[in-house]
């Protein structure tokens, strides 16, 4: 159960918090991941948990590098070790921001599901480009991890949400999210609060 506004979390290892964190939110989504595949979220909610992780220093603060530009960078490269790191960032932040950060554009639910299908496109291209040679092992997790993009999302929205009372405003996002993604989860959130999802654009009470 997440912390209430009252309580202060203490942690002494925030690795295992997220570990422990994770495989609430994956009962929770019904999901099931590999072993490695759950050991490498864990390792990226605990890098990105330190904001100078996530965002890059620039001459006006600290920013997000746009997703796009990181594929440009991936894709003119010639550098195979830069290609591979370019990449595993790009499906890294993207599966962050859409799972922690997604409240921060309420209104732009075309950048949830940009950041969706980008990242899960880095991740299977990593997961073809891997299929030899040192990182042979990380090919599986880079496939589960492109596969299962939206589900971990959902549970990544699980571990940063805390239940709270959801405007009109809130709901209608919620159903907008549901439609443009299929996220179950924002489904199950939906009937909860007894709106049934409608695909054809009309909200059910």
């Amino acid at each position: 159960m997440p912390p209430s506004d009252a309580e202060l979390l203490t942690v002494s290892d925030v690795r295992e918090f997220f570990r422990a964190a994770l495989a609430t939110a994956l009962e929770q989504q019904h999901l099931r991941v590999k072993d490695h595949t759950e050991h490498y979220v864990v390792n990226l909610l605990a890098k990105f948990a330190r904001t100078e992780a996530l965002f890059e220093p620039g001459p006006d603060g600290a920013r997000l590098k746009p997703l796009a530009l990181l594929l440009a960078e991936a894709q003119e490269t010639q550098d195979d070790e830069r290609r591979f790191r370019t990449l595993q960032r790009l499906g890294d932040v993207a599966l962050f921001v859409s799972g922690f950060l997604a409240n921060g554009f309420p209104r732009r639910l075309v950048d949830i599901d940009y950041h969706i299908a980008m990242g899960g496109r880095a991740y299977g291209v990593l997961a073809q480009t891997s299929r030899h040679g040192p990182r042979c092992a990380l090919a599986t997790v880079f496939a589960e991890l492109q596969d299962k993009f939206q589900p971990l999302v959902d549970a990544l929205n699980d571990i940063s949400e805390s239940a709270v009372t959801r405007s009109q405003r809130d709901v209608l996002r919620l159903y907008e999210l549901w439609h443009k993604t299929g996220s179950r989860r924002a489904h199950r959130l939906l009937m909860r609060l007894g709106v049934q999802p409608l695909a054809s654009g009309a909200l059910a009470h």
